[in-house]
């Protein structure tokens, strides 16, 4: 049977592809050092996992849990956010539950994108913002990020054309997959930009946690008068290490809260009721396993960065999220890099090229695996001569 052409638009999701050639690998035989995924190696806090026992106990839980979002959790999520950046968001009009940031960020952008829409995406970023806007039949345009503007875009240099078309900039920092950070003053910046030209602006906040050597990450709607304009999506995966239990939510412009609510209630029947339960536990209880988990990602940077250093590259340390941006040796792309790096050392990095065109001379190193393990995939590096200097030929 024929499919859609929206479905032969976008490609493959790039983390299934990369798991296929890993799997593939291994029923080859080769140990595979798994550097290619963002998710945590770490528990679950046991006092989350405790509450989520608890309420699945409780048949009340059992049945449909209310579009939007439970109460208990919108009026935590609320809480928290309050305590952490100072911000006061209405629970019941400016918050919205999300099954995770990635269904938040396709409804988000199903409810605003049509066919001949523009979206502003960054180049480099998370794929779903591109594919999610082929889906909707949108077009996206890509933002540069580059070592040059220390991957924060030029907001100025987006054409009047452009402008006319886009109904949505989406932003994402600290960012994926470059590690990036930004400022307030970037943040206030954008918001006027979006507010002159009538764009809804789009902060994907999913690592906001996840910073290091005295950094901590804004919220954009810290800003004044950034609920006018901007809404942000947050992700209880990275901080609370809950990637599988598929949890976020979105807070901002009451409108855009509305209208992806709408979106969401068509489409699915939101978060299990003992899951919201559990996040309820996050947001209120202790936050401990924060630090310890950052500390544990900030070792294994400083290992990452003197490894690199040793092999030829110059690297220096990331502020934010658990993510190297790595550049690939000269002579090579992206792919090719990625490919010698699985079929020489059994070692699994996603090349730039996957999370767009400006992605392309660069690799994406995840720091989720303990630090021996780390080590030995520099040993192997080594091991096989790949270093930032050597020639293609001579691999």
């Amino acid at each position: 049977m024929e499919v859609s052409a929206r479905l032969k638009a976008i490609p493959p999701y790039v983390f299934a592809e990369i798991d296929k050639k890993r799997q593939a690998a291994v029923a080859r035989g080769v140990d595979v050092i798994n550097l290619g995924i963002g998710d945590p190696d770490q528990p679950t806090p046991p006092h989350i996992v405790e509450a989520m026992h608890k309420a699945i106990d409780n048949p009340v839980n059992h049945h449909y849990p209310p579009f939007g979002g439970t109460k208990e959790f919108k009026t935590a999520a609320s809480a928290w956010v309050k305590k952490r950046f100072g911000v006061d968001v209405d629970p019941d009009t400016e918050v919205t539950t999300l099954i995770g940031s990635k269904e938040g960020l396709h409804n988000t952008i199903m409810a605003y994108i049509d066919k001949g829409d523009i979206n502003i995406i960054p180049d480099p970023a998370y794929p779903v913002y591109r594919t999610s806007t082929l889906l909707a039949g949108g077009e996206p345009y890509f933002m540069p990020l580059t070592p040059a503007n220390h991957f924060i875009p030029d907001l100025d240099a987006i054409p009047d054309a452009v402008l006319k078309k886009a109904k949505l900039l989406m932003l994402n920092y600290p960012g994926n997959p470059t590690g990036a950070h930004c400022d307030l003053a970037f943040m206030q910046k954008a918001v006027d930009f979006c507010k002159k030209h009538g764009i809804l602006l789009v902060h994907d906040l999913a690592y906001s946690e996840m910073t290091y050597d005295g950094y901590v990450a804004p919220s954009i709607l810290q800003v004044p008068g950034a609920k006018d304009i901007a809404i942000e999506l947050h992700s209880l995966s990275k901080s609370y290490n809950m990637t599988g239990w598929r949890i976020g939510f979105a807070i901002g412009n009451a409108e855009a809260i509305k209208n992806i609510a709408k979106i969401k209630s068509n489409v699915d029947t939101d978060i299990f009721k003992a899951i919201q339960m559990a996040g309820v536990a996050a947001f209120e209880g202790p936050t401990d396993h924060i630090e310890h988990c950052n500390a544990l990602y900030k070792e294994r940077r400083d290992l990452a960065v003197e490894r690199l250093n040793q092999l030829g590259w110059k690297v220096e340390p990331i502020k934010s999220t658990f993510y190297m941006w790595i550049p690939v040796p000269t002579g090579m792309s992206s792919a090719d890099f990625a490919g010698l790096m699985l079929d020489k050392a059994g070692i699994v990095v996603p090349p730039g090229t996957a999370y767009g065109p400006h992605g392309e001379g660069f690799v994406r190193m995840s720091l989720c695996v303990d630090k021996k393990r780390l080590a030995e995939a520099f040993d192997r590096m080594a091991q096989h001569s790949i270093r930032f200097d050597m020639a293609k030929a001579k691999v």
